[in-house]
């Protein structure tokens, strides 16, 4: 670490840097300029002690790992101004605490190579700048990652977001420091919270439906997060997405009918036929999960090989194992008086379409009336929990606001 008068360096084993800048004076012969008594040319002692810096990790240190704090500190002085910037020129985003140290937001990326410039003005009204550069360990293990909604889409209010991970991360002080490392930013802020669906996901929601027209952006700084051993966050990932009309369709087994109302007005009720006795459709408040046109129905998907093989049109499907609201041109006599599907929602070939296309991913779909509860992690299904137990499958246990 260097600055324009003194260069000094660290011992071995200890990852600080400090820089200590003294102030000299020249004592001249009695009389001469720059001596005691001689005049105008006389320099004044320092007024007060000379700044500090010290900073951490040292410079040259290497195989750093990317959660160790940077930390810039100052004594004898004030903190001016810290930049941490790797080789290409990107900024790393820190604070000054009340304390004068320099802290980043979020932790490093492996593999890379950062310089810290900092300045700092000592009581004696000096100032004193210092540098260090270093750099973070290449991992063992890669955590990748992925999300959704789309980015850039428009969705329901009932859209959680996924973050879906290459690895599994079992541990609770894992999956902590994963959370801490996922920022959410929404146009008009509500409570919301991440919660683990399984080892390899975690999801986010609102703990009631989106606002219509709310704008999210997530930011998963994963890049050097620790979630195991050897295992490192490879990259960060940033998503955007758009909460669309409150779409929420009610189907009942006990009238056989969907009531689709948009923004709390109804625009249309449907006739449906549910699952038959046996086969009986799912209960519970779903979501449209995707949407297909044309699509096989294949009863061996459902370990019932040869049972059907049907294809089908206008799917929007409500369940990963297989509940699909769709076309069935088939059952129209049933529909509106009888269940007689295999547990999807049947609707004739008109409204299956305007269904279809009325429907964005995220709307909401609530069944009741049948024997059969709708099991959470049956794909998207925050709403199969309530809040308190969504809350408790958070790894901080607390809610988020954005």
């Amino acid at each position: 670490m260097t600055n324009g008068r003194t260069m000094t360096s660290a011992a071995a084993g200890v990852l600080a840097a400090a820089l200590l800048l003294t102030a000299s004076c020249t004592s001249g012969t009695p009389g001469a300029p720059g001596a005691p008594g001689g005049g105008a040319g006389e320099e004044r002692a320092p007024t007060g002690p000379v700044a500090r810096l010290a900073i951490t990790p040292a410079d040259g240190t290497e195989k750093v790992a990317p959660d160790t704090p940077v930390a810039v500190k100052v004594t004898g002085g004030r903190l001016d101004s810290v930049t941490v910037a790797d080789a290409k020129g990107r900024q790393v985003k820190g604070t000054l605490a009340e304390d004068g140290t320099w802290r980043p937001r979020w932790t490093l990326r492996p593999s890379t190579t950062y310089t810290v410039r900092a300045a700092a003005t000592g009581t004696d009204g000096e100032q004193v700048t210092g540098t260090a550069t270093f750099t973070t360990l290449k991992p063992r293990r890669k955590l990748e990652s992925g999300m959704a909604p789309l980015d850039g889409e428009t969705v329901g209010v009932g859209m959680p977001v996924q973050l879906l991970l290459s690895q599994p991360v079992r541990s609770r002080r894992y999956r902590a420091a994963i959370e801490r490392a996922l920022e959410v930013r929404m146009s008009k802020p509500v409570e919301g919270a991440w919660s683990w669906v399984s080892d390899k996901e975690v999801q986010f929601r609102p703990r009631e439906y989106w606002p219509t027209g709310q704008k999210v952006t997530v930011v998963a700084h994963l890049a050097g997060v620790r979630a195991g051993a050897d295992l490192w966050g490879a990259k960060d990932r940033t998503l955007r997405f758009t909460v669309g009309p409150r779409h929420i369709t009610k189907i009942s087994a006990k009238t056989h009918r969907a009531v689709v109302t948009s923004n709390g007005k109804v625009v249309r009720t449907i006739p449906v036929s549910l699952g038959k006795p046996g086969d009986d459709s799912y209960s519970g408040i779903m979501i449209a999960q995707e949407k297909v046109a044309d699509m096989i129905m294949d009863s061996a998907t459902t370990g019932n090989p040869g049972e059907y093989r049907i294809p089908t049109k206008w799917n929007v499907r409500m369940t990963y194992s297989g509940t699909f609201f769709h076309a069935a041109p088939w059952s129209t006599d049933a529909q509106g008086n009888s269940n007689v599907s295999h547990g999807c929602v049947n609707a004739s070939p008109e409204n299956a379409r305007w269904f279809y296309e009325f429907t964005n991913r995220g709307d909401i779909i609530e069944v009741t009336g049948t024997s059969r509860k709708l099991r959470f992690g049956n794909g998207p299904t925050p709403w199969a929990k309530s809040w308190s137990e969504w809350l408790a499958g958070s790894a901080l246990g607390k809610p988020v606001n954005g």
